[in-house]
C-alpha cells in the first residue's frame, strides 16, 4: 500500500456447518475459539455475497423443454419464475469469505521493511491456515496481484463493481 502498509488476503473455503452433527458443531466452535485466541494480531473477516447470474441456466431450461409438450413448457416457466423469485429475495447467492491481515511499519530501524513485512504476513497466514484447518476450513493464500486488486475493488466500490459486470 502507499503508506508503507502491507496486506495479505486469504480466501477461506468454508465447511457447511449446518450439515454437521451436534458433536461436530461443538468441536468446530471450540476450534474456532482457539483460532480467535491464538491469532493475537489484527485481522478482518470479510464476506462478499453475490447474486447468481442464472440467465444461462434459464436459457438451457427453455432450450431443453419439449417444444411440443405444453405441460413441460408450463412447468419449465413455473420453475424459472420460482428460481427468479428466490434469487430476487437474496436467498440464492454465492458467498466469498476472506481474511485480511496487515503489517504496518512502526519501527523505523528496520532496513529491509518489505522482506520483514512479507515474513510477518506469511507467519500470520500459516497461523490462520493451521487454526482454520482444525475447524475444517481451507485457507488459500492469494498471491496474484490482479486478483487482489479485484477483491479490494469489489469490497471498496461495491456498486461500481456490480455495474461493471
Amino acid at each position: 500500500m502507499k503508506n508503507k502498509k502491507f496486506i495479505k488476503i486469504i480466501e477461506i473455503k468454508p465447511i457447511n456447518f449446518n450439515l454437521k452433527s451436534e458433536l461436530e458443531k461443538e468441536a468446530i466452535l471450540n476450534s474456532y475459539k482457539i483460532f480467535l485466541k491464538t491469532c493475537n494480531f489484527n485481522f478482518q473477516i470479510l464476506i462478499q455475497s453475490n447474486k447468481e447470474d442464472l440467465s444461462n441456466h434459464f436459457s438451457q431450461v427453455r432450450e431443453n423443454s419439449n417444444l411440443e409438450n405444453k405441460n413441460i413448457q408450463e412447468i419449465s416457466e413455473k420453475y424459472i419464475n420460482y428460481i427468479k423469485e428466490i434469487n430476487n429475495n437474496n436467498k440464492s447467492s454465492s458467498k466469498n469469505y476472506y481474511i485480511i491481515t496487515n503489517y504496518e511499519n512502526t519501527n523505523n530501524e528496520i532496513q529491509d521493511v518489505e522482506s520483514y513485512a512479507i515474513e510477518d504476513l506469511n507467519n500470520k497466514y500459516f497461523k490462520i491456515k493451521d487454526c482454520l484447518a482444525r475447524c475444517g476450513n481451507n485457507a488459500i493464500n492469494i498471491l496474484n496481484k490482479e486478483e487482489i486488486k479485484e477483491i479490494l475493488f469489489s469490497f471498496l466500490n461495491t456498486r461500481k463493481y456490480f455495474n461493471r459486470k
